[in-house]
């Protein structure tokens, strides 16, 4: 195993611990998970500190969004289309989310903004992740996209922003995928009626 799959497979295993255990996880319950000895993991990381900020940069990625906003069946109904978008953003903002939180509840000192790149230049940028994960529901909008009265791409800003308010810390409760794509698509006032009509 080369070290670059090496350090990988650390932080793959290191996420869900810091997760559930935060600042408290030991490198030595890290290298027991991953099979390794704990020297192995001062091959890759300078520190735990080193590790925490990678494991970060890593929850922050949105590849694995990307991924699963792809593989939406493009010949689905437009409301199923995006009811599977707004599940697959919420996973997302949840695996980063527990990783964040967890840390901050143990007391851990953010070197560098969540989703911002560590110091070395790696990991994404926030600001570029977002980008991506709109651009990606602007394509899941497919042809329908003529029949919006807005550009796909601001019409994608607009569900991204209804996925992602509840989903902050101190936000509401997530709302189901179907209201938020409902709302999204069909408003929140009621269709008019003969006595709401003006003439």
């Amino acid at each position: 195993m080369s070290p670059e799959q090496r350090r990988e497979m650390i932080i793959r295993t290191a996420i869900p611990l810091i997760a559930e255990y935060g600042t408290a996880v030991t490198t030595a319950k890290v290298a027991r998970a991953a099979g390794i000895g704990e020297a192995t993991i001062f091959r890759v990381f300078a520190d735990k500190d080193d590790l925490m900020e990678a494991c970060l940069a890593e929850a922050a990625r949105p590849d694995q969004v990307l991924d699963e906003l792809a593989a939406i069946p493009r010949d689905q109904p437009l409301p199923a289309r995006l009811e599977s978008a707004v599940d697959a953003v919420y996973a997302h903002l949840g695996r980063m989310g527990a990783v964040v939180g967890a840390l901050q509840a143990t007391g851990y000192r953010f070197a560098t903004a969540c989703g911002q790149p560590p110091p070395d230049g790696d990991g994404p940028n926030r600001d570029d992740a977002v980008g991506a994960i709109t651009a990606a529901l602007a394509d899941v909008l497919g042809q329908d996209a003529r029949l919006l009265r807005l550009p796909a791409h601001r019409v994608a800003g607009v569900l991204f922003n209804l996925v992602f308010g509840p989903a902050r810390p101190g936000g509401a409760d997530l709302a189901e995928p179907r209201f938020l794509v409902d709302v999204l698509l069909n408003g929140a006032l009621l269709p008019p009626t003969r006595e709401t009509e003006t003439p």
